[in-house]
């Protein structure tokens, strides 16, 4: 289990102690939310598929992933979200690389795609393919050198395979053949920019910001 704060309603007063709940990391480890002792507890009005997630690293091997964000019920009948610490980014490569494909799941849910997540398929990886939800399949290059042609093509091949729609993230940004073959196949680019915010990087990409805005 996580660490034990102590939490207090805004509502009645009603005070009590929370332990964060831990979760089981790929590599082993438990990873449980740092909570912030003594920050204020939030009643939840009402809930968003965005705000239910928080972005946790474990401690064993500085993975991030997306957790439930932790939440306990009071007597009186609310609800109450615990304040947790951010998530450092870019800490370290391995670290910066969980993040990158973090904050592309989330660019993919926030346009509309639900239930994206990381691909692991036990034994046997999938190639050309990170990311995965119901129509929509992506990459997130997160290599030193822009990503080139072959990747792109192999993206577009899966996607046209599943008749899914495709996107491309890149740590290090595109060969020039690479963006010449994505805006001939229509393939969006994205370039992951140091904020770690997604940026359009062709008309494919553009296209795909903008219909979901």
């Amino acid at each position: 289990m996580g660490e034990s704060v102590p939490v207090r309603c805004p509502d009645c007063g009603h005070g009590q102690q929370f332990t964060a709940p831990a979760y089981p990391c790929p590599c082993g480890s438990a990873v449980a939310a740092p909570l912030i002792a003594g920050a204020p507890a939030v009643r939840l009005v009402r809930r968003s598929w965005d705000d239910e997630w928080v972005t946790v690293g474990c401690s064993g091997c500085g993975r991030l992933d997306q957790w439930p964000r932790p939440e306990l019920g009071c007597p009186c009948g609310a609800v109450l979200r615990v304040p947790v610490r951010p998530a450092t980014v870019g800490a370290a490569t391995e670290t910066a690389k969980a993040d990158a494909l973090n904050v592309a799941a989330l660019y993919l849910r926030g346009v509309g795609f639900r239930d994206v997540g990381v691909v692991r398929a036990d034994g046997h990886p999938e190639a050309g393919v990170d990311l995965r939800g119901p129509g929509v399949v992506a990459r997130v290059d997160r290599g030193t050198r822009p990503a080139d042609a072959r990747a792109v093509e192999c993206l577009w091949l899966n996607a046209l395979s599943e008749s899914a729609t495709s996107a491309f993230f890149s740590l290090a940004g595109y060969a020039d053949e690479a963006r010449e073959r994505a805006d001939a196949l229509g393939v969006p680019l994205f370039v992951l920019d140091p904020t770690g915010a997604p940026r359009p990087a062709n008309g494919p990409a553009d296209g795909l910001d903008r219909s979901h805005a």
